[in-house]
């Protein structure tokens, strides 16, 4: 077995932090009658990217004062190059995470999860890390991108629960509670290398070694036999439903080219162009908790006013 530290194809990569079009592309409607007829039809596969969850009060990446206008993700090549970027990493993910925690599922998340209850949807795939899909009611959710409620080690493998690495976080870092500028789709807080201090970061419980949470960093590539279960959704669905992604990193944008590819019509609910549309039937430039619910309505599918807080993500 091969470092866990290797970068791909031995090159450092940074993240992908826009994309301009190249063409001219369709504009967006505000027109719901194409997301209701397939909706309608059944077998729809949704893919949500962090568009879905700016309502739930966490931000997006790419759209209108997204995080990337602000911020770089850490990238898995910088996480694992030394222990100082580890320690920046911790201390700004450990203060996000109390945000995450109190993050509730919003009408959108809550739409998908009732469209799911009545047959309506193949399946759905998402690209966030935050569980509100699940937290809304959601089942069998794909997380491409992994989950900021679990943790790994980097050395021996081992999978534990973040609330548990949380809780010794705090024991080891009394007192830790600075003011971010501001938080985001990663989990990742806004600190100052002042604010972040000599934070303590701690080792894996099993071996000692290197804990890393259990997602997709920037410069990562998604496990291979999750890309093929996501493919196999794909080639099973009627149709693809892509909400609040602009589509611009692979990892998404393959799956909409895969379902173009093979004929399926592809559909898009995104404020702003994406990277996708060129592929869709139509983009709906419209908010996704009032889009959503209003397609719901016309199908005469009640949505929940209000769902459980996520008590995955709570931390003690």
């Amino acid at each position: 077995m091969g470092s866990p530290f290797r970068t791909l194809a031995g090159m450092r990569m940074r993240p992908t932090l826009s994309w301009t079009p190249t063409e001219d592309l369709p504009p967006g409607t505000t027109d719901l009658e194409q997301v209701t007829d397939a909706l309608s039809a059944g077998g729809l596969l949704v893919l949500s990217g962090a568009g879905i969850s700016t309502e739930s009060g966490i931000p997006d990446y790419r759209g209108e004062g997204g995080s990337l206008s602000r911020h770089t993700p850490m990238t898995y090549q910088d996480f694992t190059a030394g222990a100082q970027a580890r320690r920046r990493y911790w201390a700004r993910s450990h203060l996000g995470w109390r945000t995450f925690g109190r993050a509730h599922p919003n009408a959108g998340h809550r739409a998908v999860a009732a469209f799911g209850r009545h047959g309506l949807l193949s399946g759905v795939i998402t690209q966030n890390v935050d569980g509100l899909h699940q937290a809304a009611g959601s089942e069998d959710v794909v997380e491409l991108h992994g989950s900021l409620a679990r943790v790994v080690c980097l050395s021996c493998g081992a999978s534990s629960p973040r609330r548990e690495l949380a809780r010794r976080l705090e024991e080891a870092n009394a007192g830790f509670d600075p003011v971010a500028a501001g938080i985001n789709p990663d989990g990742d807080a806004d600190l100052t290398d002042e604010q972040i201090g000599d934070f303590r970061v701690m080792p894996c419980a099993v071996c000692g070694g290197i804990l890393k949470p259990d997602v997709v960093f920037f410069g990562e590539t998604v496990p291979p036999q999750r890309v093929e279960h996501c493919r196999t959704l794909v080639r099973e669905a009627t149709s693809l439903l892509i909400l609040g992604s602009s589509l611009t990193v692979m990892s998404g944008l393959r799956f909409v080219r895969q379902a173009a590819q093979d004929g399926k019509p592809v559909l898009i609910v995104n404020r702003d162009p994406t990277r996708g549309d060129r592929h869709a039937l139509t983009r709906v430039a419209l908010p996704l908790g009032t889009a959503l619910t209003t397609v719901a309505g016309r199908l005469g599918i009640p949505v929940d006013d209000e769902a459980p807080p996520p008590p995955h993500l709570v931390t003690p």
